[in-house]
């Protein structure tokens, strides 16, 4: 059966591998953009998850024209890397304001119709850094740290009626934000892998579409770790 997909965020690296898995998959796909061109074979519609109105306003486009939201997948996230004590206001409350709370408003919206159909599916990507913590990222760690109790209360709020909110923790994967490190860098992030090497994106894609899947009906409010065992005990 065709769902109404979205993906926050879905114009290249993890959202891209992401939309491509369920368009391949037969799902009609909607993907959000900041700039740029999109990629095409998607119904491509411009939003700033920051803006309750251009979020508002994609919703209604996405339902029109694909049908209401039954699968959410809130991807998109900024980084502002800097220690704590360079930090500034902007830096903090931008990343949070982009990765926690923009969810937090794509989540509410797709949860209309999804509590109506009384069925949905819910996937947040966060990251191996939230669990993890990271020097220079106090910022976006505690961002996607915040998903966890996020999607846990929604996962207890909307379980009854058969909609499931579960969490994405991906590690280092080799997309364009990590190609730009040295070759040291990545030398020095492999070493901590257990696995000894960075995920594709792909990999990532994988897990999401299966906790969108049938076979995954019973599994909510989990966090899942597709890190190569970096952040294991977390």
């Amino acid at each position: 059966m065709s769902r109404s997909v979205l993906v926050t965020g879905g114009n290249r690296g993890i959202g891209l591998a992401i939309a491509r898995a369920f368009a391949e998959a037969g799902d009609k796909v909607a993907i959000t953009y900041r700039s740029g061109e999109p990629p095409a074979g998607f119904l491509a519609v411009k939003c700033d998850i920051t803006d309750p109105e251009q979020v508002e306003q994609a919703y209604k486009e996405i339902e029109e024209k694909q049908g209401a939201v039954e699968v959410l997948v809130a991807n998109a996230g900024v980084t502002r890397d800097q220690l704590l004590l360079r930090m500034s206001e902007d830096d903090f409350t931008s990343v949070v304001d982009t990765n926690l709370t923009g969810t937090f408003r794509v989540v509410k919206r797709a949860s209309r119709a999804m509590l109506r159909a009384r069925k949905g599916r819910i996937v947040l990507i966060s990251s191996v850094v939230g669990l993890l913590g990271s020097a220079g990222q106090a910022n976006y760690a505690a961002s996607k740290a915040g998903l966890v109790g996020f999607a846990r209360s929604i996962a207890r709020e909307l379980g009854s009626r058969n909609i499931t909110c579960n969490v994405v923790a991906p590690g280092f994967v080799d997309t364009d934000m990590t190609r730009v490190l040295t070759d040291e860098q990545r030398e020095n992030i492999t070493k901590q892998v257990p696995l000894a090497r960075y995920a594709q994106p792909e990999e990532i894609a994988a897990s999401v579409r299966f906790l969108a899947s049938d076979e995954a009906a019973y599994i909510t409010g989990a966090v899942i770790p597709v890190d190569g065992g970096l952040g294991m005990g977390h």
